[in-house]
């Protein structure tokens, strides 16, 4: 036989029967009534902690943060492409600064210093190779103005044109023009060039001169006589292509005799850059080292 006691309440003592007496989870909910939902006057239920100003504060605050994170995307680009421009900007300086200065590009036109230098090549001339003292040798191969030597007048526009087209051909922008010559130095002030005109070699001061290095094929090195001194300060020049070449022989009866003022060197063609097939450097030809010493910018013969 089973007996049931009553249920005992936490103080011990019998917990009341009868149909009057409440139940346990009456008295549970009575003594921890459920709590409804907060209910603002406007904003209806709560969503999160905290005051309404603070989750005004913080939807603020994301706003601003999306805006920044918007402005920030938006210059982005602009401030790449400024950078680029700036980029573009100090690399065309310095390129012209270059070609103004110190190396400066020039397009073969003809085929007068074949097979050294072909029609269409494009080369770069030393403009500082005669800087500071230094003069052009024998066997250097030179880019110069025969305005007044090759060329009687210049043909070049005057005024603002001419202005702007002399410093565009200094910055290798513009064409160089009809008066731009690239031809080998064969005779400095002081030397005393000659050829009998037979297909002899040439002779500087006395020295006879071994030019099959550079001369075209088949070309002899003068069809023309001629007896000469280079006054101090002028160059006698001719080009590789003899038989192609109009150079000093061809103005022996012009006012300046055919031979070209130091002055008027721009520079000394070193290097052909284009087309990269024909790439080379332009060295001053061991021709002439035979004749070193025998006269030639103030030497003694």
């Amino acid at each position: 036989m089973s007996t049931h006691e009553p249920s005992a309440d936490r103080d011990g003592c019998p917990a009341p029967t009868g149909a009057d007496s409440p139940s346990r989870s009456a008295v549970v909910s009575a003594a921890a009534p459920v709590e409804e939902p907060a209910v603002g006057p406007e904003t209806g239920p709560s969503t999160g902690p905290g005051t309404e100003s603070e989750r005004e504060a913080a939807r603020r605050t994301e706003g601003e943060a999306a805006g920044d994170l918007a402005e920030e995307t938006e210059a982005s680009p602009r401030s790449r492409s400024r950078d680029a421009l700036l980029l573009v900007g100090i690399c065309l300086l310095a390129l012209l600064l270059v070609n103004a200065f110190v190396a400066r590009p020039f397009s073969v036109p003809s085929g007068s210093m074949e097979n050294s230098l072909r029609p269409g090549d494009r080369l770069l001339a030393n403009q500082l190779a005669y800087s500071f003292g230094g003069h052009p040798q024998r066997g250097d191969v030179v880019v110069f103005d025969g305005t007044g030597s090759f060329r009687r007048g210049s043909a070049e526009p005057s005024g603002v044109r001419g202005a702007l087209r002399s410093l565009g051909q200094d910055l290798g922008l513009a064409p160089a023009g009809d008066s731009i010559y690239v031809k080998r130095v064969i005779g400095v002030g002081g030397d005393r060039v000659t050829s009998t005109g037979s297909g002899a070699r040439i002779t500087v001061n006395g020295v006879s001169v071994d030019e099959s290095s550079y001369l075209a094929p088949g070309d002899e090195p003068s069809d023309v006589a001629f007896d000469v001194v280079v006054p101090a300060g002028k160059l006698w020049v001719m080009g590789d292509h003899r038989s192609a070449s109009r150079d000093s022989r061809d103005h022996l009866g012009e006012p300046g005799g055919g031979f070209v003022p130091e002055g008027r060197v721009i520079g000394r063609a070193e290097w052909v850059v284009y087309p990269v097939g024909h790439w080379a450097g332009l060295d001053r030809s061991a021709a002439f080292a035979a004749v070193g010493g025998t006269g030639g910018h103030g030497d003694q013969r």
